[in-house]
């Protein structure tokens, strides 16, 4: 391995169970809004459904890949993009969507069906597209990733809140709704602070090595809203539906990468890094395109 690859994040292992409970409570809360009326009025409108799924699991890791083979970044920074690109979207892109004029009911149900889909193409995605890599097939090789415990994680975190989350909501809409407003503010705190508190204790790693990933994580980003804004219009999808895919594809769950790396690769440098970067990064560039289509939106109405 190379140095970068070596360089090990200074995360305590002890509050990686913190992380775990921060994660699937912040999945729990999405899950608090979601009805599975949401999927029913997804398949109403399947054209949408099957681009949305197709570009966050097909599209999005396959264009990673071939960004891989054009610049040929170290192994643990190619694996890190891999992680990044085979996660669902993030809850935050809900928001973003809002702000940016979209399609917000297509958000919160692409995001819910993505989340469920992820139990199973997370671990696929990652698996097929690290050993397809010669670089990156050595380090699994190295690591020797069990595809069993991944897919485990994943459904722990992600479906177990999900459908706990929506069974609540079904049963008890009303305390659903109260405990959703406490429940989503709080838990993204607490999952901000543990990145933070990483952040912070590895100052002089970031300070060493960002400028290793600085320019492939801003342009694999902006090569994911890209992605699903052309291909949207490409499809003659409504302007607001167009907004709305670009912010799903380019706003990935880099959280639950970053704990996929944590658990499985220990905080392997490169991974790490280009996950946190992603994370910090995908917040700026969310917002700034959200702001740009909302005062685009408010001038067009002048």
């Amino acid at each position: 391995m190379t140095e970068l690859d070596a360089v090990q994040i200074n995360f305590n292992p002890n509050n990686l169970w913190v992380l775990n409970l921060a994660l699937a409570v912040v999945m729990f809360g999405v899950a608090l809004g979601v009805t599975t009326n949401d999927f029913r009025q997804l398949f109403k409108e399947p054209k949408l459904v099957i681009l949305g799924v197709v570009l966050q699991f097909l599209l999005l890791p396959f264009i990673t890949y071939l960004f891989i083979l054009l610049i040929k970044p170290r192994a643990s920074i190619a694996l890190g993009m891999m992680m990044v690109a085979a996660c669902p979207g993030g809850n935050i892109s809900n928001f973003m969507t809002h702000l940016a004029k979209g399609n917000t009911a297509l958000s919160v149900s692409l995001t819910a069906f993505a989340t469920f889909l992820a139990m199973f193409m997370t671990p696929l995605n990652f698996q097929v597209y690290g050993n397809l890599y010669e670089p990156t097939a050595q380090l699994l090789q190295d690591v020797e990733l069990n595809f069993i415990e991944l897919v485990k994680l994943v459904i722990l975190i992600l479906g177990i809140p999900l459908v706990l989350g929506m069974s609540l909501r079904r049963k008890f809409p009303d305390l659903a709704q109260k405990v959703s407003k406490i429940l989503k503010p709080f838990s993204i705190i607490v999952f901000v602070a543990i990145v933070v508190i990483a952040f912070l204790n590895n100052l002089d790693v970031f300070s060493d090595y960002i400028h290793w990933v600085l320019a492939i994580g801003i342009s694999h980003n902006i090569l994911a809203l890209a992605l699903g804004f052309f291909v949207a219009r490409a499809f003659k999808l409504s302007f607001k539906n167009q907004k709305t895919l670009a912010i799903e594809t380019g706003i990935q769950n880099s959280g639950l990468g970053l704990l996929l790396i944590f658990t499985f690769f220990e905080g392997i440098g490169g991974m790490a890094l280009i996950a946190a970067f992603w994370g910090i990064w995908h917040i700026i560039s969310g917002l700034s395109v959200s702001i740009y289509w909302l005062v685009l939106s408010k001038n067009e109405k002048i």
